[in-house]
């Protein structure tokens, strides 16, 4: 694992300067009950120290029946990812497996792929930007785009833990401790914007978890621009 990580700090270090799209989105789609996923969760810390990447883990529920119900998991998000295979054309769906700006699928202990995706997107506008700010329980969202949005876009709100450690006590990670960043907790659409004119809405919010708006294309498909308030 130490050598993963240092191959992900060694490549990241080399990604281009961010542009006004805002971060880009890293889902990591993972199960505290699959062995295979320890590494692409120790990514996740890394990631969540930098400004110009939102890594969101949504943890999917297809591996609780092996002995271990992860406390994170959430069918919608086995729903999500099922979507992307769907568009993808894929016939099954696996942990851990990170999908950045909601196009690009890379196994989730590929450090080097990762970082050359998230360098991608940095360095390819799309021409849509999105701000948000918050007034007590009112979230303000406001949008621009300089292209054609012809099939509509979602806008989704998001919030997550950033840090929880769990103690696993059964199934393929039994006795371990691991430590989980930025989990989600929330994800719902609020709104579709097609473009025609800028994006002007307000929703409700609560709680103080750090707040994440994407706006992207049905599907799910690709992210037109992120806005986050940690």
């Amino acid at each position: 694992m130490r050598q993963t990580l240092a191959a992900l700090a060694t490549c990241l270090a080399f990604a281009t300067p961010a542009v006004a799209d805002g971060p880009v989105v890293v889902e990591l789609y993972t199960s505290q009950g699959c062995s295979s996923c320890p590494p692409a969760d120790a990514l996740m810390h890394q990631l969540a120290e930098r400004s110009d990447v939102i890594p969101l883990a949504l943890h999917v529920d297809y591996w609780d029946y092996i002995g271990w119900a992860d406390s994170f998991a959430d069918p919608a998000y086995t729903a999500r990812q099922q979507g992307y295979a769907r568009i993808a054309g894929a016939r099954s769906i696996y942990t851990p497996q990170m999908i950045i700006g909601g196009e690009d699928h890379v196994i989730g202990t590929k450090p080097m792929e990762l970082a050359d995706s998230i360098a991608f997107h940095k360095s390819n506008p799309t021409g849509v930007d999105v701000s948000i700010s918050r007034t007590g329980n009112r979230l303000q969202i406001t949008g621009q785009t300089l292209r054609n949005l012809p099939n509509g876009t979602l806008v989704q709100l998001v919030r997550y833990t950033p840090q929880e450690t769990v103690d696993i006590r059964r199934g393929e990670n039994a006795g371990r401790q691991l430590s989980y960043a930025n989990i989600v907790t929330d994800w719902q659409n609020v709104g579709v914007w097609r473009g025609r004119d800028d994006l002007d809405m307000t929703v409700n919010v609560s709680g103080n978890s750090p707040i994440v708006v994407i706006v992207q294309e049905p599907g799910p498909g690709s992210v037109m621009a992120t806005a986050v308030l940690r």
